[in-house]
């Protein structure tokens, strides 16, 4: 029978003391040093909590090295000339005598769109477009190592170039861009007129912050997060679904989904095509899903290991009483994965032995190589961010936006708003971007935390990341995993994923599929253009490294589901019939998708 180990709950305060907010050097430190944090936090807000000390210091740390290295700067003045006449050749014919006009000196990369209508090969487009591409060129090579130079500095100073060259782009400008041009003649200026209307729209949000109503066809519990069920459980911090069963027989062992805070738990219950609740229904799997509550500044307290205890571990309780003598199947996503691999290392740290497997999907137990959101990790940008925390109590939605969009401002930023602004096209609601613009807010403690033990500090794979006082290790997991990670995920970059491997021993298998961080995890049976690579590792076998596993798993057509659900019937039970909605201790509340995922 699953046993588990007493522990305490606690009730959240309902006022928050700013004090316990600071950092541990500060919470007894003169009171006059909130001056400094109300100027600093002031600060954050016209930055968008980017910390000006991380931007200069990338340009001295990379302007210095690059002062004493005179071979790097002939071969950048190199560089520059042959960029130069290269552009030269191409304006006056020479490049093209014996190529395609199409063919310039210089490509954009694979995942930038700006360039491809085919407006953009003839003049004098053409030439505006390989003289910016030109200078792009020079300045990848520029921000490239340097001998001596920071790899973290280096990486900034590329991805700063990269959003000051996509703000000066020729394809955001409508005299420059031949489409705008096109559409401006052919529609006699009526595509601007509408621009201007949405320009308003949008202007007015951004100010007021009002939450958008889901567009029609896309309304919450009627189009999207529509999988029937009830709510079991609701604390302040969560509430618990069991979802209605849509097989006669279940396997036994149910199944809990936790998903990440940063964003409503319907991702996984999107669309009836392609929500992986309903498919793991259909298997004839029990399912649970936690639904986070978007906090508020009075939740701000609300630490990292509040959404362990009183969310992970409680829904587990429940779901021992509404199913009891069962293990349970754990599955996280994203965040939501990271917290959960910290609960299951707790668990057998403890000899709590409730979970039957544990599924980790784009989830990162390891941040030494997180992508570019480390970009924004060093100690003055979270210090920066915790004096906006202070200030409003949690990390609010555009400051988490605007930092995702960032990443890939060519397609979120400038090219939204060139359709939507110059070309008066409005925006086609889908699935993903209703649910993507269902953003929540971040309590200010927890997101600290996360900040400073996770990314900042790598603990919990680096062995110091203590719960309860003492430390736990993910190599303590002895339950099979199946671990998920995607090939262009820009979140949880896949090699990242992948050292899942490096810190576990137990039984593991490992699905690299297509797509990014959602559209790969979203790959239901008949997806067109859908492979995935899966292998599996025995416990305690030797560690093999990304580059040499991705050599030897050859890709497989179609969906990774159907093999996720065979393995999960291996690691069951035979079906039987189902469990009953609820338990005497844990009546049905309310119908899914429940209260929570209302909350704005």
């Amino acid at each position: 029978m699953p046993k588990s180990k007493p522990r305490k709950t606690a009730t959240p305060p309902n006022v928050v003391p700013k004090a316990a907010l600071l950092p541990q050097a500060e919470q007894h430190s003169h009171p006059h040093r909130n001056l400094d944090r109300a100027v600093r936090a002031a600060v954050a807000q016209v930055t968008g909590g980017m910390s000006p000390h991380s931007v200069t210091e990338t340009w001295h740390d990379w302007g210095l090295h690059l002062s004493r290295s005179p071979g790097r700067q002939l071969e950048l003045m190199e560089r520059a000339q042959s960029n130069a006449a290269k552009v030269m050749a191409y304006a006056t014919g020479a490049w093209s005598k014996d190529r395609d006009p199409s063919d310039g000196p210089f490509s954009p990369k694979a995942y930038d769109h700006r360039f491809a209508d085919s407006a953009w090969d003839s003049p004098p487009f053409n030439f505006w477009k390989q003289g910016f591409l030109a200078v792009q060129d020079w300045w990848d090579h520029a921000t490239d190592d340097i001998n001596g130079l920071r790899k973290q500095d280096a990486d900034r100073a590329k991805f700063q170039v990269r959003q000051m060259l996509d703000l000066i782009s020729p394809s955001n400008f409508p005299l420059t861009n031949p489409e705008i041009i096109a559409a401006t003649v052919r529609e006699r200026g009526q595509n601007l007129i509408e621009g201007s209307t949405h320009f308003t729209q949008d202007l007015m949000q951004t100010l007021t912050q009002e939450h958008k109503p889901a567009p029609e066809g896309f309304q919450i519990g009627t189009d999207l997060a529509c999988t029937p069920g009830k709510v079991v459980f609701r604390n302040d911090l969560f509430e618990l679904i069991q979802y209605s069963p849509q097989t006669e027989k279940t396997h036994p062992e149910p199944v809990l989904i936790v998903p990440a805070w940063i964003m409503k738990y319907y991702i996984l219950d999107l669309s009836p095509e392609n929500s992986m609740v309903k498919y793991l229904l259909q298997q004839g799997f029990t399912v649970f899903m936690i639904s986070w509550c978007n906090p508020t500044a009075d939740q701000a307290e609300l630490s990292l290991d509040d959404y362990r205890t009183r969310g992970v571990l409680t829904a587990l309780d429940a779901i021992n009483t509404i199913v009891p003598d069962q293990k349970v199947h754990a599955n996280g996503y994203c965040l939501g994965g990271t917290l959960l691999a910290i609960a299951a290392a707790t668990m057998a740290r403890d000899g709590d032995d409730r979970l039957a497997s544990v599924t980790l999907m784009a989830t990162q137990v390891d941040f030494a190589e997180a992508g570019e959101l480390l970009l924004f990790v060093d100690e003055s940008q979270v210090a920066f961010v915790e004096d906006l925390m202070w200030e409003q109590g949690y990390l609010d939605r555009p400051q988490m936006t605007r930092t995702f969009a960032s990443i890939r401002a060519e397609d979120l930023i400038y090219s939204r708003a060139v359709s939507r602004y110059f070309l008066g096209k409005d925006d086609l609601p889908n699935d993903i971007m209703v649910w993507n613009g269902d953003t929540t807010r971040m309590p200010a403690r927890m997101h600290s935390e996360y900040l400073r033990s996770l990314f900042l500090e790598n603990r919990l794979s680096a062995g110091r990341f203590a719960v309860e006082g003492c430390v736990i290790a993910l190599k303590d997991i002895d339950v099979p995993m199946f671990v998920i990670a995607t090939e262009t995920d820009h979140i949880a970059p896949w090699r990242s994923v992948y050292k899942t491997k490096l810190f576990t021993d137990c039984d593991l298998t490992f699905v690299l599929t297509n797509r990014g961080h959602n559209g790969g995890i979203l790959s239901e049976p008949g997806h067109k253009g859908r492979h995935f690579r899966m292998s599996h590792r025995e416990s305690g076998a030797h560690y093999v490294g990304p580059d040499r596993w991705l050599a030897s798993n050859d890709p497989v057509p179609g969906s990774w589901w159907p093999a996720y659900a065979a393995w999960m019937v291996q690691h069951s039970q035979p079906k039987g019939p189902p469990p009953a909605i609820g338990a005497a201790e844990y009546p049905p509340l309310a119908d899914a998708p429940g209260t929570y995922i209302y909350q704005t």
